[in-house]
């Protein structure tokens, strides 16, 4: 099964800096770094507005642990916004090659290429 998951940062370097992590970990088959978006949120009681750089993720469904484990260590943001939805159709070549791509292996951050 594959896995799309969507996450933020508020620069493009923090954003690029998690896609290499998540990438080049095996965790994610492909990380896209989409931006400057303009997020509007409650944040402590007041309304906010904020440019963001937003970074979708593909991983097989056994890479979400690994995955998880690397954003929250390495995410910037103390309440990142992490959401993951399974996708319910995928071509059978591309779907394949990202399950073949995508490390099931815990993440240990003391062998992260950064």
């Amino acid at each position: 099964m594959l896995l799309i998951g969507w996450t933020t940062t508020s620069t493009r370097e923090q954003a690029d800096m998690l896609a290499e992590l998540l990438v080049s970990s095996g965790h994610v088959t492909c990380a896209q770094v989409d931006g400057p978006i303009t997020s509007i949120y409650r944040w402590e009681g007041k309304v906010e507005r904020n440019e963001e750089f937003r970074l979708t993720l593909k991983f097989g469904e056994p890479a979400l642990p690994g995955v998880e484990a690397a954003l929250h260590d390495h995410h910037p943001y103390d309440t990142p916004e992490w959401i993951v939805v399974k996708a319910d159709r995928v071509a059978e070549k591309y779907l394949s090659w990202t399950m073949a791509n995508s490390s099931s292996l815990p993440f240990n951050a003391s062998q992260a290429p950064l």
